[in-house]
């Protein structure tokens, strides 16, 4: 019998399709009217054997009869049935068979059934993979969707419906741009191109999938993908599956966050700069809006007191440029229970909504309140800034608009990152502090500004470095000496710091002491090089306790400089120092060749004195070698820029140490190490102001001064001086070979008394009986200054007296 004309499925995969099952036909009554092929070749039936027979007689042994009668019944109630039956082989051996049996009507009243079978293996691996298929669309927690060659959504499953909140026959037709935001869908569409014309399979691909109904939504997904072919190799589309890994991500980001906080917070040890890279790095890994509030006391680099107590000053802010009450420098109100307040109070991060706002906040401070609900925040996380102890002040993070609202994750991440910001903005207060104890010191001991003196005029600059070395030890000083002289020193101790900067005030009291010596150049640096030597084997024996150096000068150099106004003589002399310059009034600029000698601290080498006259007006240039290293170490370059600033020698000398230090140092960067530079014009004292005369050692000649000293200062204008200038030439009785007597009238009235003795006169106190011994004391009553300097052809005893006011 022919088989009737029916529609079963072509899937070469199902066991129950027309080229692959066993197909029969029976009457009413069980009869078999139709057998086919395959149907002969799993069963070994043929045909002529089957046809007329009825089959629970010819198929089904005995002991299966009640479960096959049982099938029979289920089959005509229902009309059909799909199962696995045990049937007989014609060897006579038992067979699991597939079924599935249809009742069909034919004209009249008469009904058929047709039978399809295949071996039972095949059945179930086919349930299987159908099994697996339904699970795919209806159960599965991976996404899958599936699109045309039109790229196309053809069907999605539970689970991205599931995931985006939107009913899976939504997407259905349409293209990605349709239901996902433009930024997300682009790549997406992209992805599914490539994979259509390259048939190239995506592996794990993560993008961001966000929803056109909700954009504020985060959604991150990792995509696979596939093309799909009939066996003909006709394209029939594209498969993805799809794992959302938002969470993942956001952990991801997370780290990637303090990690990169921990290389981007603390690049520099300044308290403002370290602040301003919290908010920076906040914003681009986690808020939208951030502001960093510090104690008053840490912006300056003290400890802030207990308690958190203090204004708070807004340190940081980011983006700067958005809209708030209080910009970076203003002072931030802290609002009672607020949630800055609470977790400054708490020491703990605190996370709320904005938009619950209580009244009374709302009451405090209304425009505040006004302005962050007019940017759409909607979320805070604040923060506290902790560090050893110490609350240095609070990070407040914002999100608005579309972002989602911060989770207890982002509070762990934030008291993170503002743990590791505290520790970088503590060292930054805690250098401060000591930048600014050692800056301090510097200064201090450093002189103020020069005052008026017949010999130069002088102008000078000091530069600290910048924050990172730390305070130096570069130190200028400017000493009056006897006879109008002037003594100019620039120098600078090897190292950074509050030791650098108290070993350079010792050796700018060793400096002046010996000068007040009135020692030679050379003198007084050989004086300077024992001290370093002495203090250099001090500190070496100064340890900690663990047997570690505390501190070690390593060296110092300096210049030291000594001029005349009388005579134009400059004597200099200079320690591993840069060479001094010399302007001429007609603008020759000359670095002057005088011996470099060894750094101070190396012992034993002898240094020179290098002597020349200066023409009145002369330039004399010292300074340390931070100026010459301040642009990028190019110190040929420098020494040009010097050079052409030096050689208007005639310009005010503010005018051109401002010229110098634009000049050699790099716009708006603070230098690399102290800077310290000294330049002053020298003077010459008019010929009128200065006497000097030579006078034999004989019996009349102190008689004669006191004729010459009286003539000039009535002269002068100066007779009411006479009685003690007279005091003064009365040295003259007691000197050995000829005298030199000069009076020098500056700002002061200056007498020198001079011969050929070392024989240094003393202060005392003359007895009551005594006949003498009251000179010298009398001196030392009504003079301002007194003392005896030494030359190599003797020494000359000196007086400075007030002038009387005018």
């Amino acid at each position: 019998m022919a088989m009737p004309s029916m529609h079963f499925s072509e899937s070469p995969e199902d066991p129950f399709a027309l080229r692959r099952g066993a197909s029969a036909v029976l009457d009413d009554q069980g009869t078999v009217v139709g057998w086919s092929a395959r149907a002969q070749e799993l069963l070994g039936y043929p045909a002529k054997e089957v046809i007329g027979r009825a089959w629970q007689d010819l198929l089904v042994d005995a002991l299966d009869l009640p479960v096959v009668r049982s099938v029979v019944v289920d089959a005509v109630r229902t009309g059909g049935w799909f199962g696995v039956l045990p049937v007989r082989h014609r060897d006579g051996r038992r067979v699991e068979m597939g079924f599935r049996a249809r009742a069909i009507t034919r004209d009249g009243d008469g009904q058929e059934w047709v039978l399809v079978g295949a071996p039972a293996a095949e059945v179930i691996a086919w349930q299987r993979d159908r099994a697996l298929l339904d699970g795919l669309y209806r159960r599965s927690p991976i996404g899958l969707v599936t699109y045309g060659p039109d790229s196309r959504v053809i069907r999605v499953n539970r689970a991205v419906e599931k995931a985006s909140g939107v009913p899976a026959e939504a997407p259905v037709g349409r293209r990605p741009r349709e239901f996902m935001v433009d930024e997300d869908a682009g790549p997406t569409e992209e992805r599914v191109r490539h994979v259509l014309e390259t048939g190239e399979p995506l592996i794990f691909t993560e993008q961001s999938a966000r929803a056109r109904h909700d954009p504020g939504r985060e959604r991150i997904v990792s995509v696979s993908a596939f093309r799909m072919e009939d066996p003909s190799g006709r394209i029939l589309g594209v498969a993805e599956t799809i794992e959302d890994v938002t969470d993942r991500h956001r952990a991801q980001r997370r780290l990637a966050l303090l990690n990169e906080a921990s290389a981007r917070i603390g690049t520099s040890l300044d308290v403002t700069q370290t602040a301003r890279e919290l908010a920076e790095v906040a914003v681009h890994g986690l808020a939208d809006y951030c502001s960093v509030d510090l104690l008053k006391p840490v912006t300056l680099g003290d400890e802030p007191v207990s308690g958190a107590s203090g204004p708070l000053l807004r340190a940081a802010l980011s983006p700067p440029e958005h809209r708030i009450p209080f910009q970076e420098g203003d002072v931030v109100p802290l609002l009672p229970d607020s949630p800055q307040a609470r977790c400054l109070f708490e020491r703990r991060p605190i996370l709320e909504g904005l938009l619950s706002l209580r009244p009374e906040w709302y009451a405090m401070d209304r425009r505040r309140v006004e302005i962050a609900l007019g940017l759409g925040v909607h979320s805070l996380i604040a923060a506290p800034l902790v560090a050893r102890g110490l609350v240095l002040g609070l990070v407040s993070l914002w999100r608005s608009g579309h972002s989602e609202p911060f989770e207890d994750d982002d509070a762990a991440v934030a008291q993170e990152l503002s743990s590791r910001a505290a520790v970088c903005i503590d060292n930054a207060r805690r250098f401060t502090q000591q930048q600014s104890a050692a800056l301090t010191l510097q200064r201090s001991l450093l002189p103020s500004a020069a005052s008026d003196l017949p010999a130069v005029e002088v102008a000078c600059r000091y530069l600290p470095a910048s924050s990172e070395p730390g305070i130096g030890g570069d130190w200028f000083d400017v000493i009056p000496l006897s006879g109008a002289r002037v003594a100019l020193v620039v120098g600078d101790v090897v190292g950074h710091g509050i030791h650098a900067a108290a070993s350079m005030g010792r050796l700018r009291a060793a400096v002046r002491t010996l000068a007040s010596l009135d020692l030679e150049p050379d003198e007084v640096v050989a004086g300077l090089d024992d001290l370093v030597s002495l203090l250099a084997t001090e500190l070496e024996a100064n340890t900690d306790g663990n047997g570690s150096v505390i501190e070690q000068m390593l060296g110092a150099t300096c210049v030291y400089a000594v001029y005349d106004p009388v005579s134009r003589h400059c004597s200099l002399a200079r320690a591993g120092h840069p060479a001094p310059m010399v302007t001429t009034p007609d603008g020759q600029v000359t670095m002057l060749d005088l011996p470099a000698g060894p750094p101070l601290g190396l012992g034993g080498l002898p240094f020179e004195t290098y002597d020349l006259d200066l023409p009145e007006g002369s330039l004399l240039t010292l300074y340390t070698n931070g100026l010459l290293e301040a642009r990028n170490g190019d110190i040929d370059g420098a020494l040009e820029h010097l050079h052409e600033c030096l050689t208007h020698s005639a310009d005010p000398l503010d005018s051109t140490c401002h010229a110098v230090v634009d000049a050699l140092l790099p716009k708006e960067h603070l230098p690399i190490d102290d800077i310290a530079l000294l330049i002053a014009r020298t003077r010459v004292l008019p010929p009128q102001n200065v006497a000097t005369w030579q006078l034999p050692l004989e019996a009349t000649s102190a008689a004669r001064a006191r004729e010459l000293t009286t003539a000039k200062l009535t002269e002068w204008g100066l007779s009411d001086l006479a009685f003690t200038t007279e005091l003064v030439t009365n040295a003259y009785r007691y000197a050995a070979g000829p005298v030199t007597l000069r009076l020098i009238r500056t700002h002061c009235l200056i007498c020198e008394v001079s011969d050929t003795s070392h024989t240094s006169p003393h202060l005392r106190r003359a007895l009551s009986t005594d006949e003498g011994g009251r000179g010298l004391f009398l001196v030392a009553q009504v003079t301002e200054r007194w003392g005896t300097r030494y030359t190599h052809d003797g020494k000359t005893v000196w007086t400075e007296q007030p002038l009387p006011h005018a």
